[in-house]
């Protein structure tokens, strides 16, 4: 799964990385992301710039968008088949802007941070679906949530989930406002190689959201982490 991540990158860098028209949503590098907050997303229905939206995805019938919790990645194997993915699926897609993200890895009965980069890019895309759920004061509340898939033998390790990380050739195929066919989403959901993910050990700093800074993604070896906490 993928349930924490970071977008550090600067404005401008972003705006050539996803040849967007205005990145006026995005105000200061982020360190530790989390589900049911809000973050850059570009969604197809405005592919030209950054829309602000809440992590976890309230399908429009969801009576209560707490939902969102328990919807804060979409297994790729099953997304177009799910109730709570399928519409989404077919209209409504999005790239979720990234330079890492965290997963936990299980030694014993301890479990250790680990922050995955891209070996290629500084700068990269989750594969994600948006939603719009309908608040009772009747304005829309946008949310979404990252694709993952079965880990490669690279990150197979740490855990068997690993999140879906789009190639830039591939954006706008990700981001056609109409339903895909499985031909071409198919194989955009097998994940980046092996080669093209590295990892590190962080501190378990990163565990708690308001640690919402450099140190949480800084290499740590277990004197320096012992050190910290």
């Amino acid at each position: 799964m993928c349930g924490r991540y970071t977008l550090t990158a600067d404005a401008e860098s972003i705006q050539q990385a996803f040849k967007l028209d205005t990145v006026d949503g995005w105000r200061e590098p982020r360190f530790n992301i989390a589900p049911s907050q809000q973050a850059p997303v570009i969604s197809n229905r405005d592919p030209g710039r950054l829309s602000a939206m809440k992590w976890g995805l309230a399908p429009p019938w969801a009576k209560d968008p707490k939902i969102g919790y328990r919807m804060i990645n979409a297994r790729a194997e099953t997304v177009a088949e799910k109730p709570a993915f399928r519409a989404a699926f077919k209209r409504r897609r999005c790239l979720i802007p990234a330079d890492g993200y965290f997963e936990w890895a299980k030694r014993g009965k301890r479990k250790t941070p680990m922050y995955i980069s891209h070996t290629e890019r500084d700068l990269f895309a989750f594969a994600g679906l948006w939603e719009s759920w309908k608040q009772p004061d009747e304005s829309w509340l946008n949310t979404y949530t990252i694709l993952t898939t079965r880990a490669n033998e690279k990150i197979d390790p740490i855990h068997h989930r690993m999140a879906v990380i789009v190639a830039p050739e591939d954006y706008e195929l990700w981001l056609a406002p109409r339903e895909l066919t499985p031909a071409e989403w198919l194989p955009l959901m097998a994940g980046p190689r092996p080669d093209q993910l590295q990892f590190h050990e962080v501190s378990t700093r990163v565990n708690k959201p308001a640690n919402d800074n450099p140190t949480v993604i800084l290499s740590l070896d277990s004197s320096q982490q012992q050190y910290l906490l």
